[in-house]
């Protein structure tokens, strides 16, 4: 291979490692928002279930005959809001949790992109 052609190559891994940089911070804020929305998904899956159960115990209570199913019914109906509540508090904490991962993580492709300038014009080189 010819000198030129050498030069070509190196010029070109640079630029694809450079890339590299920037696709890895995307797939970090890609990642963060698929977090944010699986938060949002269990919050949904446990106001679901909540409402499954309100409705089951008001259903017991009002159409059933049977003592037992009354009892029963009146059990299901705290459960229930206190799932709801429960839910509420468990994505709160997890949404804190995220915000605070979130504050904590530094973009880097700035600092990539001055490291790659520093050196080149170390060497002469201002590609």
């Amino acid at each position: 291979m010819s000198t030129s052609e050498q030069e070509e190559i190196k010029k070109l891994k640079k630029k694809l490692k450079h890339q590299e940089r920037k696709n890895a911070e995307v797939r970090d804020q890609m990642a963060l928002q698929r977090t944010i929305f699986a938060n949002e998904r269990t919050l949904m899956a446990y106001l679901r279930t909540a409402i499954a159960l309100i409705g089951g115990g008001f259903a017991a209570i009002k159409l059933s005959q049977h003592v037992y199913l009354v009892a029963i019914g009146i059990m299901l109906l705290p459960a229930g809001v206190a799932l709801a509540l429960y839910s509420f508090y468990r994505y709160l904490q997890k949404q804190k949790l995220i915000r605070r991962q979130r504050q904590d993580y530094a973009h880097t492709s700035h600092l990539h992109a001055e490291l790659h300038e520093k050196e080149a014009s170390r060497y002469g080189n201002t590609d």
